[in-house]
Formats: structure tokens, sequence, C-alpha cells
């Protein structure tokens, strides 16, 4: 006997809509009122994130997300009152403001009146007229926030930093790309170091301060007094932290990841204080600081051969620093050593033969390489990502610029 889709019940049909992509979703609940009924059930809609233009007053917008059980929504274009928002999305957990410019402290103030218990994740990047009177409002109202994208808020200071260590005790994981404003004593807030005024962001996970150009080493002393449960740290184009403020970072035994790109003052002597100190780093990048070079390999393969990634883009490193490093590093998976330009064939060589478990490495800008030291490379059993970029081969030689390996 044949047995039609239409006769499944609807749990199962539930289950099967789950694996669709979210216009395929909602493709699937214009079919029939059987697939319609399917497809609004809560667990086919588990996780999705609304993605929302705001442009005109839709009734039945938030109770058609509200009966699906959506309860995080991304704003593409914000030209309604974000409170239309707020009030329609009563268990709200997620809200992604990316890039809505024209968010200013009104219309925040305007929506968050009272206090949102459910809301867990709040994203502002690049709202660039959001100020530290935001982040009152958003320290008082959104007391359990665990994850704050602050990223290209320019105008942000160490007060907002203050409000935000005095109120978001619950805070996982913040990003502060780009704040321009932030010193060491807006770190110092959220370390915990003014306790009189603010308990500080003590359970952060991640922490992201790229491009934050007036923080010195006291920040990072700050942040291993204060912080110690850090895993993710990025300091990447922190141009006023050195060697000495790599000491202070070198006993934070939770920290998992350390971004350093670009930091210019970072040379070996600060690659040496790591590697000597009781660190069990899985990510590093040190890419883009010159002052690396062969002897930091070294340190790594001492004291920090537990790295499964590590970025050393256009360090001066050579062959013989390869050589140093690759026997003690066999469960690395990932190698970036792209504009390393001293590096030959013979590196490769070694990379090939003792870094078996690499799944990427890239190559872009190593011009002394040739077909014979990317053969080797190639034979490595686990790769599956080979970056090749300014690479010269000849006409009869050339490969794709990524390439995938079969």
């Amino acid at each position: 006997m044949e047995t039609h889709i239409s006769c499944l019940f609807p749990e199962l049909l539930a289950m099967i809509f789950s694996y669709l992509d979210v216009r395929d979703k909602g493709r699937a609940a214009q079919v029939c009122t059987a697939w319609r009924d399917a497809a609004y059930h809560k667990s086919v809609w588990r996780g999705v994130e609304a993605k929302l233009h705001l442009r005109r007053a839709n009734p039945s917008l938030f109770p058609s997300l509200q009966a699906r059980g959506i309860r995080r929504v991304q704003i593409l274009s914000l030209r309604r009152s974000l409170s239309y928002v707020i009030q329609g999305m009563a268990n709200i957990e997620s809200l992604n403001l990316s890039g809505c410019y024209n968010l200013t402290d009104n219309g925040l103030g305007h929506a968050f009146v009272q206090e949102i218990g459910s809301l867990r994740a709040l994203n502002l990047s690049l709202c660039k007229q959001i100020t530290d009177s935001s982040l009152g409002r958003i320290a008082q109202y959104l007391k359990g926030l665990e994850v704050l994208e602050l990223g290209g808020c320019s105008n942000i200071t160490n007060t907002g930093l203050l409000l935000i260590a005095w109120g978001l005790q619950r805070l996982k994981s913040l990003n502060l790309r780009s704040c321009r404003h932030l010193s060491d004593v807006g770190i110092g807030h959220l370390a915990g170091m003014t306790r009189s005024a603010a308990e500080g962001c003590l359970g952060l996970e991640q922490l992201t301060l790229q491009d934050c150009q007036k923080l010195t080493d006291l920040s990072l002393k700050h942040i291993s007094r204060g912080l110690t449960g850090l895993r993710l740290l990025n300091l990447s184009f922190c141009g006023g932290i050195s060697d000495a403020g790599l000491l202070h970072l070198s006993h934070m035994g939770s920290l998992r990841s350390l971004n350093l790109r670009s930091c210019d003052n970072i040379s070996d002597t600060g690659i040496m204080h790591l590697a000597m100190g009781s660190l069990r780093l899985s990510g590093l990048d040190v890419s883009f600081c010159d002052k690396v070079g062969d002897q930091s390999l070294a340190y790594i393969a001492q004291g920090l051969d537990g790295l499964k990634s590590l970025s050393l883009c256009s360090c001066h490193i050579s062959d013989d620093g390869i050589n140093r490093m690759v026997r003690q590093m066999h469960g690395l998976r990932t190698l970036n050593i792209g504009q390393c330009v001293r590096i030959t064939d013979k590196g490769l060589e070694l990379i090939a033969e003792h870094l078996s478990q690499l799944t990427g490495i890239d190559l872009y800008g190593c011009t002394r390489i040739t077909k014979r030291g990317l053969e080797r490379i190639t034979q490595l059993p686990c790769l599956k990502v080979l970056n090749l970029g300014l690479w010269q081969m000849t006409e009869s030689e050339k490969v794709r610029e990524t390439t995938p390996i079969p």
C-alpha cells in the first residue's frame, strides 16, 4: 500500500521542515493548511534569526514571529521606532542592530524603559551615533545581557565602560573594536579595579580591543588581574602595547586565543614571555609584527607547543626558524606564513615532514617557493586548504590562487 506525504503526522512534517532553510520553510507553509500548521511549530524555527526591514506598520508581523517561537531578530533597516520592536517582541533573546546608522541615544532611550530580562545578546556595531548615554540605559535595563557588540561605536568613552562594569555583571563577550576614546582607565573599570564604583565584568570570556590605540601595557595588567576567566583576547592593531605587557598575560591559564596582529612593538622578547609562562593557547596570531623572527619560533616550540593555529604572516622568519619549530608542533592544524619572503622549498619540506595534522596553510606572497616545495605540501594527508595568492609559477605550472585539496 502506497503512503502519501499527506498521511504523515504533523510532528514528522515539522521534523522534516526543520532541516529547510528559512525561505523554504516559508514556502512550505504556503502549500496547504496541514503544512502551514506543521511549519509553524516552534521546533521548526528553533534558533532562526528573523531579518527585518522596518519600513511601515505591519500588525501581524510580531504575533507571527512569536507564534513560531522566533526570539532572535536582526533589523536590516530601521525607519520606525526601536520601541516598536521591543513592544512587539516581549521575549526577545537576541537583537542585532548592526549598521543601523540612524539609531540615536534618544531612539534607544525610548525603547529601553523597563527591564528586559530575556535579552541575552545586543549588537550595536557601527551604530555611530550611540554614546555613553545609551550604555547607561543598557546597564540599567538589560542586566541579563551576555553578549554586547559595540565595534565602531566611536563615541563611547571610559565612562561608558564604567556603566557597563556597574550594570552588566553577566556579560561574557564584549566587542569594543575601534572605540578610539577608550584608555587603560576604562579597561580597569571592566576588570574590577574600581570596586568602589563598579564590580566589573569579571565573568568575561571574550574581549575584543582591536584598534583601541590609547591602550598600553597597563590595560594588560588590569586584564590579567581581574579578568581571570578570559578565553579569547583580541589586541590586534593596538600599537601602544609592548613586550612588557605580554609578561602580564603569560600566566592567564584560561586564555586560549590571543590576537596580536599588527602590534608593532611586539618582538621575540614578548613571545618569550608568553612561552615561559603557564599559558595553554590553542590560537596565536602575530602577523605583521615585523620584530618577530626565527627566535620566536624556537620559543613557541618550547612553551606553546599545544597550538592548533599559528599565524605569522609577514614576519621575518626563515627556513631555519621553521626547522626549530616544526619538530615540537605535531598538533598544529592551521599555519599562516603568507608574505614570509625568506621561506623556500626547504621550509615547506620540513613542514610536510613534521606537521602531518595540518589542514590549512597560507603561502600567499611566498615568492621563493617553487613547484617542488608545493608538491611536498600537497602530499600532507589532512590538508584541505592551500592559499597561494602571489606565488609565482611559470605559465605551464599555474594553479588557482586558493586551492582546495581533493
